[in-house]
């Protein structure tokens, strides 16, 4: 689960993590009358939606976003943008709220529609760091990471200069500890004024972590400004959906208008579902035999449209469920299903499969592969309904035909 910039730092600022001061305004009118109330002469007013990328994302009407928006020219304006008078504030506020912001990492098809902006105080930066906190699962321990190379993606900097990033692990019998943040701050090259608030710093974006069962807390920029206090910029926090029910107010943080649809739709079937851009719908049990068809699906030449896992209490009302979310996807030219009989009976498969057949109106060709408890009957079960299902006894041949369909072999 993801929450805003602004939701993030206010977490972060009851761990005692230094964050820039500003209001969310969800209107013009409180876009003008937060930058009042903050004073001041300057403000950064910033889009609030769950991608990165805003200050280089460009902003458009409703239905006017290019096909190409990532290249297109004359956008509206920009998803981050520096205000030097309050007729600037409500300029910025105007062009950002109600239009909708393209940038590279936008998860909702089309853009996300901007619907509230955060507006916070400016401050003179001398310096720009990155800070973030990810769970290795190599290691089983949390990976504190910082680097000078604030303001750009980590991707980039480890793929490039990788020697850049500097690491910390965390021992879980004993947390975060001191001497390992000041060793971060110094590899920074922080002044030992700086090191005493950096240690505050990265102490509470741990705390931060802990407390409410982050996956990633992410502070890029972590600034120095001019006169030498560090201050997070932006915050960047996600969380474990499975600890949610530990954290109820957290949970009522969610914002589902920045969600796939799809997506939304799977969580209320108990459905594991991930939108990817290829053509081939998958529908399988169990994340690992998930993992595997996509990685088939890619060997044999073709493109998984998505992941979903159905898990072990199938039903036909989860599968009914299932086919209508990944055919909502306009990109899916065929789906196959790729089952392994353990938990779930193959014949209950095949019973919700054709079932959905006949319910949703299947019209791309669809692939079935049983394997495992009575997998013999479910197939003769799709066998004698005499409906156009295409099947399979081995992944490789479930694959290799599903790619064939998708091109009309």
């Amino acid at each position: 689960m993801k929450v805003h910039e602004y939701q993030g730092k206010a977490l972060l600022a009851k761990h005692g993590v230094a964050v820039a001061e500003g209001k969310v305004a969800f209107s013009v009118e409180e876009a003008v009358q937060a930058a009042n109330e903050l004073g001041g002469s300057v403000w950064a007013v910033k889009c609030q939606i769950h991608a990165g990328g805003r200050g280089k994302g460009k902003l458009y009407a409703p239905g006017t976003v290019p096909a190409s928006a990532e290249d297109a020219d004359n956008p509206l304006g920009h998803g981050v943008q520096i205000c030097k008078g309050i007729d600037e504030v409500e300029a910025a506020a105007k062009v950002m709220l109600g239009n909708v912001l393209v940038t590279h990492q936008n998860k909702v098809a089309g853009g996300n529609l901007v619907k509230r902006i955060l507006v916070e105080k400016g401050c003179s930066i001398a310096t720009e760091l990155y800070v973030g906190l990810v769970l290795d699962r190599a290691l089983e321990r949390v990976c504190v990471m910082a680097s000078t190379e604030g303001g750009m993606e980590i991707e980039k900097v480890a793929a490039e200069t990788p020697e850049l990033i500097f690491k910390e692990w965390v021992d879980p019998t004993v947390g975060f500890r001191g001497f390992q943040a000041q060793n971060l701050c110094y590899k920074l090259g922080m002044t030992p004024a700086q090191v005493k608030q950096g240690v505050k710093f990265l102490s509470g974006l741990y705390q931060t972590y802990e407390a409410y069962d982050c996956s990633l807390a992410e502070i890029n920029p972590l600034v120095i400004t001019t006169d030498g206090d560090l201050m997070a910029l932006d915050a960047k926090i996600n969380f474990d959906d499975n600890a949610m029910f530990k954290h109820k107010d957290i949970a009522e943080l969610r914002d589902l208008d920045e969600e796939d649809p799809a997506e939304i739709e799977a969580s209320k079937w108990d459905l594991n579902y991930v939108k990817l851009d290829g053509e081939i719908g998958c529908m399988v049990n169990g994340a690992g035999l998930a993992m595997a068809t996509m990685d088939i699906i890619k060997l044999q030449g073709g493109e998984p449209a998505n992941f979903l896992d159905v898990g072990g209490g199938v039903n036909v009302e989860s599968v009914t469920a299932a086919f209508k979310i990944i055919l909502s996807d306009p990109n899916v030219k065929c789906v196959l299903v790729n089952i392994f009989g353990g938990i779930v009976r193959c014949d209950w498969i095949a019973d919700g499969v054709l079932t959905a057949i006949r319910d949703v109106g299947i019209e791309v060709p669809l692939v079935v592969r049983l394997q495992g408890t009575k997998a013999p009957e479910a197939r003769a079960m799709i066998a004698d309904s005499g409906l156009p299902v295409i099947t399979a006894e081995h992944m490789k041949e479930a694959a290799e035909k599903a790619i064939a369909a998708v091109k009309g072999v």
